[in-house]
């Protein structure tokens, strides 16, 4: 009897054992980052953005404005926590995630598989494709895709983001410049120091409607097929996903991201 009861006591032992290894062994599938104790405790949610890019986020003498500049904010509202903006640029934008400077980043991001592989994003929003903004002056030139990718042809990027891909693999025959503020290239356009500028259905659609001189090219027929937006965020805390997830989710229940999309993206 006794050697029953210690042989128990041992199989007791050693099960305690294995179901605290196996415990330690699945904590960090569960917890995988301490993000969100951080922006708890700091009551400060760290927001990038290269602040470029009307009329998601752009930045002015008076700070950030834009769609979702006021979706963001919604959210952290929603969290309760203040927001900490931090500048970015488009060719920076995911080493500056990747170095742990912002906790999501903001303004226009194209989802896209290449970003997924490496971070996360919420769910898509402002479907779009990618047109050309032209001076209407010239809008009867750049009917075709093919117009477009002409030797005589002047082509101005912003260098880092998804538009400057498609001109890179798409325009190949063009005269290609690079200018770093993606915000000033409309009036570059407008004022004949370039033709074409690659950039997509919402930006075309407030400068062109903002500068008479210029015309959003393609909006009916885009270059590319449809695709959407996200705000980009680390893939280090499931706990930190699941609350900005949820948060998204109340904000678009409450009509949250519909009066942005109103009030931005017409």
């Amino acid at each position: 009897m006794r050697t029953t009861t210690i042989i128990n006591r041992r199989f007791f032992h050693t099960s305690l054992i294995a179901v605290a290894a196996t415990a330690a062994m699945a904590a960090p599938l569960c917890h995988a980052g301490q993000r969100l104790d951080q922006i708890m405790q700091t009551k400060t949610l760290r927001v990038g953005t290269p602040g470029d890019y009307r009329p998601f986020a752009i930045k002015a003498d008076g700070g950030y404005s834009g769609h979702d500049v006021d979706v963001i904010e919604a959210m952290a509202k929603e969290m309760g926590v203040k927001i900490e903006w931090v500048p970015t640029t488009w060719p920076n934008l995911m080493p500056d995630l990747k170095a742990n400077k912002y906790d999501v980043a903001v303004g226009g991001i194209t989802r896209n598989v290449a970003r997924l592989s490496q971070a996360d994003m919420l769910p898509g929003y402002a479907p779009f494709g990618k047109v050309a903004l032209v001076r209407k002056a010239d809008k009867d030139k750049f009917q075709t895709p093919e117009s477009l990718n002409q030797s005589g042809v002047r082509v101005i990027k912003n260098p880092g983001g998804t538009n400057e891909a498609y001109v890179l693999q798409n325009l190949t025959s063009a005269q290609v410049s690079t200018h770093d503020k993606n915000a000033e290239i409309p009036a570059l356009i407008a004022e004949g120091k370039g033709d074409v500028m690659i950039t997509e259905t919402y930006e075309a659609l407030h400068y062109a409607r903002v500068e008479p001189r210029l015309h959003a090219a393609f909006l009916e027929n885009p270059l590319t097929p449809v695709n959407t937006l996200g705000f980009m965020f680390p893939a280090d805390d499931a706990d930190y996903a699941r609350v900005l997830r949820f948060t998204w989710e109340q904000i678009d229940n409450r009509g949250g991201l519909k009066s942005a999309a109103g009030k931005w993206l017409k």
